[in-house]
């Protein structure tokens, strides 16, 4: 006979706290619903411009957490979110994001993000920013 002790099992806290609780939101579920509300933009809008499959929104929106490299990519928009929110009104954002637009050659800003030219969305937000001509 062995002296072996089995301690109940106990929760382990996340080593990284969730990063998106600045926008009042506890968990993914939570973060994609908040962006629905303030951004008013849909789950298909998130897809795009995470680059991620509809599947894998659709699991952060049943508050399965995302791969650290979705999280990544979650990270960066929302920081391209509180940007935008800095020139415009947050609840515009979804319908600026879909609108055909002349500082990208007619392109709308989203197909632009979908290509990897979110540089040129950053640039367009330093020149109002700084009030340098465009």
């Amino acid at each position: 006979m062995s002296n072996i002790t089995i301690k109940p099992q106990v929760a382990i806290p996340a080593l990284t706290p969730f990063r998106f609780s600045h926008r009042g939101a506890k968990d993914y579920a939570g973060l994609l619903r908040q962006y629905s509300a303030t951004f008013k933009m849909a789950q298909p809008m998130i897809v795009r411009l995470t680059g991620f499959s509809a599947r894998s929104v659709a699991k952060w929106s049943e508050g399965i957490p995302p791969s650290p490299k979705q999280e990544k990519a979650l990270v960066e928009m929302d920081r391209l979110f509180d940007g935008l929110s800095r020139v415009m009104q947050p609840a515009q954002i979804g319908c600026w994001l879909k609108s055909p637009n002349p500082a990208f050659d007619g392109s709308t800003p989203i197909q632009v993000v979908e290509r990897g030219e979110l540089d040129r969305i950053w640039r367009m937000l330093y020149d109002l920013e700084s009030g340098q001509p465009g």
